[in-house]
């Protein structure tokens, strides 16, 4: 009889992007809970400094890097910083993001940039910083890049974040092709809508609601949906996975 599944990451070393809220923050405790030691980073230290200490005492190991997924340098020194704090990074989730609501007639440049920069550029440059290492290490790594839905349908006013979601599916499948032969696998997520910090103001309003009702189940996913699917991608049962786009939207899909 074979042994029954199980995500036990313990000995792992998982770098969370985007960890001060949303999917990120989750993401941070949900691994954790698994027995990995996490690197949770972003921004906003205090945050960071908050999470920290609440996985510390429930028995947990976490340390804080403060990073900016804008810049290339600021990234570098926390992938230097995460090693030298928590030892060789087994697993990247790449979260980190932002969505700017407008209409593509009315997109400034500013905000063009700012979510290419967050939402691309970021993913990719932590990706590359990481798995080289991976590489130079023989480490047979798993990363999981957050994408969305909108990598696979036009969203409303949204334009800018579907076409950096996109991106985001396309760099998956090319990183996992060019890093199949290091045992490097890569996947992506592709939420649906879920209520987050981020969102609940606009699902609570009168537009929000109406939008929630024409969904198939007439309801928002939840973060704990996709605890599943981020622990199948981040563990060893992953092995035979890689270029897979996962999408967990609750049948949002489907209206």
């Amino acid at each position: 009889m074979t042994s029954p599944v199980t995500f036990d990451l313990s000995g792992e070393v998982a770098l969370v992007t985007g960890a001060t809220s949303g999917f990120g923050l989750h993401f941070a405790e949900v691994l954790s809970a698994a027995g990995a030691t996490v690197v949770l980073t972003g921004r906003r230290e205090s945050r960071l400094r908050d999470l920290e200490q609440r996985l510390v005492g429930a028995g947990g190991r976490a340390h804080a890097v403060v990073v900016d997924v804008r810049s290339v340098a600021a990234m570098r020194d926390c992938v230097a910083a995460a090693e030298r704090l928590a030892g060789p990074i087994t697993i990247l989730v790449n979260n980190a993001g932002i969505s700017i609501q407008s209409m593509a007639a009315d997109l400034g440049e500013g905000d063009w940039d700012a979510i290419m920069d967050t939402n691309v550029k970021g993913p990719f440059f932590m990706a590359q910083l990481v798995g080289r290492r991976m590489i130079e290490a023989g480490i047979r790594g798993r990363i999981v890049n957050v994408a969305s839905i909108g990598a696979k349908k036009a969203l409303p006013g949204l334009v800018a974040y579907c076409t950096s979601k996109a991106a985001v599916a396309m760099m998956t499948e090319g990183l996992a092709r060019e890093w199949a032969r290091h045992g490097i696998v890569v996947n992506a997520i592709c939420p649906g809508y879920v209520k987050t910090e981020l969102n609940d103001a606009w699902f609570e309003s009168p537009p929000g609601q109406k939008q929630i009702a024409g969904f198939p189940r007439r309801r928002l996913a939840t973060e704990g949906g996709l605890d599943a699917t981020l622990l199948l991608l981040c563990s060893r049962h992953a092995d035979f996975i890689t270029g897979s786009l996962f999408t967990v939207d609750d049948g949002q899909l489907l209206g």
